[in-house]
C-alpha cells in the first residue's frame, strides 16, 4: 500500500474518521456500494466519492464487480484489499507449536504443526518458531507482514508482551517474546494467553462480535478465556481467567506452580494421569485398559477411553467435570455469559464430561444467570488457534491503533505502539 497521501499521523480531523469509519464498513461488510456508505455514514454523495478515492488511492480498497440495480446504473460495489498484507500466527502449546499464515480478512492461508516440549525454553523454541514461520513465508505471496500474534500457555503482561511466571514454562518468566519478532519481520507483534485466541477463534466462527462468552480449555492445565461484548478481558494484569490456580477446598494435592490444592492439581489432565497411575499401581483399576498396551497414559488417552467406556477414566474424568464444574458455575454467577465453551483434551470424552459440567454449574448458579446460558463442546478444530490470533490482530490493528498509521500505508511496531 502506498503512503501518498496529505493526510499525516496527528490529530484525528473529522476527514481522517469518515475515511478510517468508511475502510472498516467495507472491510467488515457492512457495506459494499457508495450509496450504502451514505445511507450508513450520512455523507453527502461528494463527500463519499472524495474518502472512497482517497481509500482507493491509499490502497486500502479497491473496486469490485458491479451490484444488483434498483432501476438505475447498476452500482460498482466496494472491497477490502485483504491481499495486501499478511498476518503471522504461532500458537505454542504445553507439547505443541502450530504456525499460520493469514490475509487481512483473517483468512488462513497456510499452516504447519509440529509436536515440541515448550519447557525446552524461550531461545531454543522461538528459533523453532521462526524457522517455521520463514518457511510458510516461502509459499506465499510475498507481501509486506502487517502483524504477528504469538500464543502461549500461561498468564501474559499483554502490554509487554511478556509472560508472567508460568507454570509450566520454566525459563520464560519476563522473557521479551515481542522483541525478537518485531527484529525479525519488522511488524507489530502481540503476545496473549492460549486460551484467549481459542475464545477469539470461537468469536469468529459464531460471527457474535458482541459475546458474552467463556471458553474453558481443560487440557493439561485449565484455563479460561473470558469475551465481554466480544472483547477479551484480561485484568488489570493479564490474569483474569486463570481458574486452574483457584484453590479447591479441601484439597491438599501439590500443584505445578508450588501451591496446594489447585483446581489444575485436581481436575487438569496432568493430575487425571497422575491418578490413573496411582490406580494402576495399587491395583484398584479393575477392569480398566488404561496402560495396558504399555503405552504413557495421557489426558487424551484417559479422554478417549472414557468416551468408549472404560471405568477407571469414567470415573476420572466425571470427577474432573465435577470440580471443573464448581469453578465454572463461580464464574458464571459474576461474570453471567451467553455461552460456555469447553475445549481441550477433555472434551475429547463428549457428554461423559460435559454432563457434569452441566450438572454443577445448573446446580450452582444463580437462576437468572443459568437462563439463557449454552454450554457447549468446541468443534474441535485444530485452526481454532490461528483464527483467533487472526482476529487479535485485525481488531489491534483496524479498531485499536488505526487512526495512528493508516495515512503510513502499513503498520510498524512504532506507529502502534503508545509511549
Amino acid at each position: 500500500m502506498t503512503s501518498e497521501s496529505t493526510l499525516r499521523f496527528g490529530a484525528q480531523t473529522d476527514e481522517v474518521t469518515s475515511l478510517l469509519r468508511i475502510v472498516n464498513l467495507v472491510r467488515t461488510g457492512e457495506v459494499t456500494t457508495r450509496p450504502e456508505i451514505g445511507r450508513v455514514t450520512g455523507l453527502g454523495r461528494g463527500v463519499v466519492t472524495q474518502r472512497v478515492d482517497q481509500a482507493i488511492q491509499m490502497g486500502y480498497l479497491g473496486d469490485g464487480v458491479f451490484g444488483a440495480s434498483s432501476g438505475g446504473r447498476a452500482p460498482r460495489t466496494l472491497r477490502f484489499r485483504a491481499e495486501q498484507g499478511r498476518i503471522i500466527i504461532c500458537a505454542l502449546g504445553a507439547l505443541h507449536i502450530r504456525v499460520g499464515i493469514a490475509n487481512l480478512d483473517g483468512e488462513i492461508l497456510d499452516e504447519t504443526h509440529q509436536y515440541w516440549e515448550i519447557a525446552r525454553g524461550p531461545q531454543e523454541t522461538l528459533e523453532v518458531v521462526m524457522t517455521r514461520i520463514d518457511e510458510l513465508l516461502d509459499r506465499v505471496a510475498k507481501v509486506p507482514t502487517w502483524g504477528v500474534v504469538v500464543g502461549v500457555p500461561g498468564p501474559v503482561d499483554f502490554e509487554s508482551g511478556s509472560p508472567v511466571a508460568p507454570p509450566i514454562m520454566p525459563g520464560w518468566n519476563g522473557f521479551d517474546v515481542r522483541g525478537p519478532f518485531e527484529r525479525r519481520y519488522s511488524a507489530p507483534v502481540w503476545v496473549d494467553n492460549d486460551v484467549n485466541l481459542l475464545a477469539l477463534g470461537e468469536r469468529a466462527r459464531r460471527r457474535d462480535v458482541n459475546a458474552d462468552l467463556i471458553y474453558c480449555k481443560v487440557g493439561s492445565g485449565i484455563g479460561a478465556g473470558l469475551l465481554s461484548q466480544g472483547r477479551i478481558h484480561r485484568g488489570a494484569n493479564g490474569a483474569a481467567g486463570d481458574i486452574g490456580h483457584v484453590k479447591v477446598a479441601g484439597s491438599n494435592a501439590a500443584c505445578r506452580c508450588g501451591k496446594i490444592g489447585c483446581l489444575e492439581a485436581v481436575a487438569g489432565g496432568w493430575a487425571l494421569v497422575r491418578d490413573a497411575e496411582t490406580a494402576i499401581h495399587e491395583g484398584t483399576a479393575g477392569a480398566s485398559a488404561l496402560g495396558s498396551n504399555g503405552k504413557a497414559i495421557t489426558p487424551e488417552g484417559i479422554a478417549r477411553a472414557a468416551e468408549d467406556g472404560d471405568p477407571l477414566a469414567i470415573t476420572l474424568i466425571q470427577k474432573s467435570a465435577r470440580v471443573i464444574g464448581e469453578s465454572i458455575a463461580a464464574l458464571v454467577n459474576l461474570f453471567n455469559p451467553g455461552v460456555i465453551v469447553i475445549g481441550g483434551a477433555m472434551a475429547a470424552a463428549g457428554e461423559v464430561f460435559l454432563a457434569e459440567v452441566r450438572q454443577r454449574v445448573y446446580e450452582l448458579s444463580l437462576p437468572l444467570a443459568t437462563r439463557d446460558l449454552s454450554i457447549v463442546l468446541s468443534v474441535n478444530d485444530a485452526r481454532e488457534p490461528l483464527r483467533g490470533g487472526a482476529e487479535l490482530a485485525l481488531a489491534q490493528l483496524f479498531e485499536v491503533t488505526f487512526p495512528r498509521w493508516f495515512a503510513e500505508g502499513l503498520p510498524s511496531p512504532r506507529s502502534v505502539t503508545v509511549n
